[in-house]
């Protein structure tokens, strides 16, 4: 609650929630209870860990040789001294295992609705208001954006999974035996036709998936990966460019020390209870599931045709859209279909499974700003500016969005529009024509929507699409997805 307060003063409840599962799956704070933060504490002791078990091994595998009284006295103590202390492991995995899936329901209860419509507008929302906390310029963007990803990516996953049940591609033989078990049933009603169904298909499957979205780059911490990251003295960019070979070792240990932490450090929930029956039904789910995870995890590496892809391409969207590369460049995120599709002809992912997350996207991200000529420009030339509020657009180009200023006033309570691709300054045949207005009636509309002198110095005259980041720190700004309504 106290977490809660803190945001609540600034920001909807909503952004609070948002700013609180971000801070919960890659955050660092003193109490070092994050995905990531337990994760990396579990990388510094799993030498000391290792070590402490081989050492009870060779003292055991010694004693049992001498065959006296005392010496077996002493290798019962031995043996009761090893069993507790994998059982305290073993209880700090669990916990870890409850506390990631514990997260991933968060992030289902935040994304997901009664229905489609309802899931796609809370899942808009979610990942507009990420992108919408994540700043555009300066200093802080690449760790900002490292941070905002693993969540960015999850939901990303789930809504590209809805759509590959939709289009039944293909999917796996455990994703495809779950299927069939709601194959009677409406996938896009599930939830309000049998919740039970849909609660066990959220249990096995997306889960599962939001286990991978989240887990799919820890390996970066482990101190062998962080050695590469920040050069042998630790003293280098973790985000700068990386040498081939340095890449390629780094991706090796990313997935090799990912897979073991998912293993050892995660592994199955415990199962609570005095039943056998339940518990050989609970252990034989959550292993099932664990597996799952590992296929996700495998298959994205070289997904091809299959279920790998569900990670894979949410992986290069979100890797393009939250960028931690030096060349980040905001006016070129409406473009990342084609480093997909490029990565499509290469064979590293399927380009059927882009087609259906570039259905989900179009071409502009949810939360971009968009600066569009309105359609009473007769009455008075200028250009406004609106956000990107919604999946499913009809034409992927022509993104709807809700619109931030009215008559070059920032308002936060503006009506929806689909912007077409005739009216957004984004395209280079809109600019143009556009072009022939004036340099002083220009730079009257830079002058009110600008914040101040040195923000207009850097602008472009006519400038292509606008930053909403500074605009979404207002509280009152923060109610984009609220009452929708069209112009």
């Amino acid at each position: 609650m106290e977490l809660m307060s803190k945001y609540l003063a600034g920001d909807t409840n909503f952004t609070a929630k948002v700013k609180i599962l971000l801070s919960k799956i890659y955050g660092r704070s003193p109490l070092k209870d994050s995905v990531l933060e337990r994760a990396i504490s579990y990388y510094e002791l799993e030498g000391s860990a290792q070590n402490k078990i081989h050492k009870l091994n060779a003292e055991i595998s010694k004693i049992s040789k001498i065959g006296s009284e005392k010496s077996k006295n002493k290798v019962t103590r031995l043996e009761r001294e090893k069993r507790d202390y994998l059982q305290a492991l073993r209880q700090e995995s669990n916990e870890r295992a409850q506390h990631l899936q514990l997260i991933c329901r968060d992030i289902i209860e935040i994304c997901e609705g009664e229905t489609r419509a309802d899931t796609n507008k809370k899942s808009a929302e979610l990942l507009g208001t990420i992108q919408l906390l994540s700043p555009t310029e300066g200093s802080k963007v690449a760790s900002v954006n490292e941070r905002n990803k693993p969540l960015y990516r999850g939901v990303l996953s789930l809504r590209l999974l809805d759509q590959i049940c939709l289009k039944t591609l293909s999917s796996g033989a455990y994703l495809t035996q779950e299927l069939s078990k709601i194959s009677e049933y409406n996938y896009q009603e599930l939830r309000t036709e049998n919740e039970a169904a849909y609660l066990e298909f959220v249990d096995h499957v997306k889960i599962p998936i939001l286990m991978a979205a989240i887990l799919q780059d820890i390996g970066n911490y482990h101190p062998d990966a962080q050695k590469i990251m920040k050069g042998s003295d630790g003293t280098k960019d973790v985000f700068r460019g990386l040498s081939v070979e340095e890449r390629k070792a780094l991706l090796q240990i990313n997935y090799r020390e990912t897979m073991k932490y998912l293993i050892n450090g995660i592994g199955i929930v415990m199962y609570l209870g005095n039943s056998k029956e339940e518990r050989d039904t609970f252990t034989k789910v959550e292993t099932n599931k664990l597996r799952f995870v590992k296929q996700l995890l495998k298959g994205s590496i070289q997904p091809k045709l299959g279920v790998g892809n569900i990670l894979k391409i949410p992986q290069i969207y979100t890797a393009i859209i939250l960028s931690t590369k030096e060349n980040y460049n905001y006016k070129l995120l409406p473009k990342v279909y084609q480093a997909l599709y490029q990565n499509a002809e290469r064979g590293n992912c399927c380009r059927s499974v882009v087609d259906s997350l570039y259905e989900i996207t179009g071409d502009f991200p949810q939360g971009y700003g968009v600066i569009y000529i309105p359609n009473d420009t007769e009455q008075s030339v200028r250009y406004e500016y609106a956000i990107v509020t919604q999946l499913y657009p009809e034409v992927p180009n022509e993104p709807t969005c809700r619109i931030a200023t009215r008559q070059l006033s920032f308002i936060g309570h503006g009506h929806d529009l689909v912007v077409k691709k005739t009216n957004n300054l984004y395209f280079v045949e809109t600019a143009k024509e556009f072009s022939s207005i004036n340099k002083e009636r220009l730079n009257e509309i830079l002058e009110l929507l600008s914040s101040n002198y040195l923000e207009r110095k850097k602008l472009d005259l006519l400038p292509r699409c606008w930053q909403p980041d500074e605009f979404f720190t207002h509280k009152v700004n923060q109610k984009l997805w609220n009452r929708i309504r069209y112009s």
